[in-house]
């Protein structure tokens, strides 16, 4: 038995495909007469048994040798593009959590979603996204790599736009799709680069061929670049993170997976990525910088965030900039751990948000308060994701950061003081979204507020649970290390950072009056934050005005002077046939004398043409 589910272990990404296609007669609306919810239903089925099925060859596989699978799809010569899967502890363990997190955010989605006419909709939506995500996690193939990360741009800009008849909903899909089309295309561009010289996509035959590999520097640093690409759109880095901004528009249950573990796909491409990179400095320099300017970016852009839903989300692009940073300096052991305590901390942050938005109508941050003793579950799992998140000793946050925290303190000790500072900020944050929306007075649109029902209660507490039991689970896996080797400056470090940055968001003063401040430097320094630095104005002024003034130049090309060219010549043919006509008898020696004179005109032209340039 044990086996037979080693062998088959293949197939757990197709459970959510299966259940996409399931609730197809309910989202296409040919089955109405018992409502949505059996759709729902069905996904849910499938996604238990990829979780079942998952954790029992994760049993398996732990302390074993990874375990292949190849599917040959292409040989070409010497080219052997195959589709293969890797049956290993960390992939495996990866997929466990996406269909975990999968299953708590639809098990959420029943309540959430419970009066919406298309909820059969979303969860076909839901079963194409996990399918995409847990194949991701066990591809051992670049090329199957990238078909799936399509797979999962398509879903993306499928639920960002799940309420499409919202104007604002639409131009947020359009938008998420097309910058992360930018980074596709640039890795679509280094795949093909990276198969043609290594001979080989998949990730094992890769790390041999990088071992030797002797590439001109241009060479690799353009690869390197191109592979960067894809990852930096996917995981919404600088310059391509203005997405997942406007995908907050999209339900609430789809925002806790992307928020957790859909930007985390596009980081763990960019680990499996890494020995490949390596062969660029110029590419591992660039991972580095890009994750600095995220992460300072990101987590000083939350700070002015009205929308709560939107606050969060850029504390999402800061962690995945830290995340950048330990893939550009090989600290990858770092990378993995801080996805997985970040994934928990964060949807269970997102839970949370979804039960306010739902009571009481409102996301904006200046029209809520004293919900504290009003919805004290959703209260309590704020205040355990925001620890876990923010590295509060002894939750997974707080290990994870600790082990990057060791990694820099000798190597790169200016990136220890960014983790901390990101660290320090994602404190102040989030205190001040918890002071804003939990403590204080209670606001006109915040006195009937009752608990979420249990539907979405349940799957929250039981998220709660996960994220207070995630240093045991962590322990479970050795992840944790025997506290006599721990670093102890790095350890107080950390949670100085975190203690540091909720005092100052305790203390600083949040007058709801004071929201769009009058004073000019702190109305600029308001305004420059919560523009995102104005980076949208200036890709416009820039980037789209380029755009704009090709199109409109090649419009003008394509109209004035092809069209002219092409319908002059129907003009010439025109006229020419009409006068012919008039000018002919019929009679066989004018046809005859009119074509000599053509050829004669056309032997004079060529002629003189050489004789002027022999």
């Amino acid at each position: 038995m044990s086996e037979y589910f080693l062998e088959t272990s293949w197939c757990i990404p197709f459970y959510g495909l299966v259940g996409a296609i399931l609730t197809l007669p309910w989202s296409t609306r040919i089955v109405r007469r018992t409502g949505p919810r059996p759709a729902a239903y069905f996904n849910l089925l499938m996604t238990v048994l990829a979780l079942g099925h998952g954790l029992i060859v994760f049993n398996l596989v732990w302390d074993t040798e990874p375990y292949l699978i190849v599917f040959h799809w292409l040989k070409v010569m010497e080219i052997d593009f195959s589709l293969t899967l890797t049956i290993s502890a960390v992939s495996l363990g990866a997929m466990s959590l996406i269909t975990g997190l999968s299953l708590l955010a639809q098990l959420y989605a029943l309540g959430y979603l419970e009066k919406d006419w298309a909820l059969a909709r979303f969860f076909a939506l839901m079963g194409f996204f996990e399918a995409a995500m847990s194949g991701i996690a066990v591809s051992d193939s670049l090329l199957l790599t990238y078909g799936l990360l399509e797979m999962l741009t398509l879903s993306t800009y499928l639920l960002v736009g799940f309420w499409y008849a919202q104007p604002l909903v639409v131009t947020a899909a359009r938008d998420a799709f097309l910058t992360k089309r930018v980074g596709d295309i640039l890795l679509l561009m280094g795949l093909v680069a990276l198969g043609t010289t290594a001979g080989t996509l998949d990730f094992d035959r890769l790390y041999i061929w990088a071992e030797t590999a002797q590439l001109s520097p241009w060479f690799a640093t353009a690869l390197g670049l191109a592979l960067i690409a894809g990852p930096t759109g996917k995981c919404a880095q600088f310059p391509l993170h203005l997405w997942l901004d406007e995908a907050m528009e999209g339900p609430n249950p789809a925002s806790i997976l992307r928020n957790s573990v859909v930007v985390a796909c596009g980081a763990y491409v960019l680990i499996k990525l890494q020995p490949i990179l390596a062969l660029s400095p110029v590419a591992s320099a660039t991972l580095v910088a890009i994750g600095m300017v995220t992460a300072i970016g990101a987590s000083l852009v939350a700070l002015a965030q009205v929308d709560i839903k939107r606050a969060l989300s850029h504390s999402t692009s800061a962690y995945l900039g830290l995340v950048f940073m330990a893939v550009g300096t090989q600290w990858t052991g770092f990378a993995l751990m801080l996805l997985f305590a970040h994934a928990i901390a964060k949807a269970l942050l997102f839970m949370s948000v979804g039960s306010i938005i739902l009571t009481t109508n409102s996301q904006d941050l200046t029209e809520l308060g004293g919900l504290q003793s009003k919805m004290p579950v959703t209260t309590t799992s704020f205040l355990v994701g925001s620890a876990g998140l923010v590295g509060l000793f002894p939750l997974g946050g707080f290990w994870a950061l600790r082990l990057g925290a060791d990694d820099f303190w000798y190597t790169e000790p200016g990136l220890l003081v960014v983790l901390l500072l990101v660290n320090g900020l994602s404190a102040v944050n989030l205190t001040r979204v918890y002071r804003l929306v939990f403590a204080g007075e209670t606001q006109p649109k915040t006195r009937r507020a009752p608990e979420v029902a249990w539907p979405m209660a349940v799957p929250m507490v039981s998220l709660m649970m996960i994220a207070l039991v995630c240093p045991w689970l962590l322990h479970q896996l050795s992840l944790i290390p025997n506290w006599n080797y721990v670093h102890k400056t790095t350890v107080f470090l950390v949670i100085l950072s975190g203690i540091v940055g909720c005092v100052i968001g305790a203390k600083i003063p949040l007058q709801r009056s004071l929201a769009r401040s009058i004073l000019k430097p702190v109305k600029f320094i308001q305004d420059l934050l919560a523009y995102d630095f104005y980076i949208d104005r200036l890709y416009r002024m820039t980037v789209v005005f380029a755009v704009e003034q090709s199109a409109r130049l090649t419009s003008w090309f394509d109209r004035y002077i092809v069209d002219g060219i092409v319908n002059l010549v129907g003009v010439v043919t025109l006229f020419s046939g009409e006068g012919l006509k008039y000018s002919s008898a019929g009679q066989s020696q004018l046809y005859v004398l009119t074509i000599l004179l053509g050829v004669s005109v056309l032997v004079t032209l060529v002629g003189w043409f050489v004789y002027v340039h022999p």
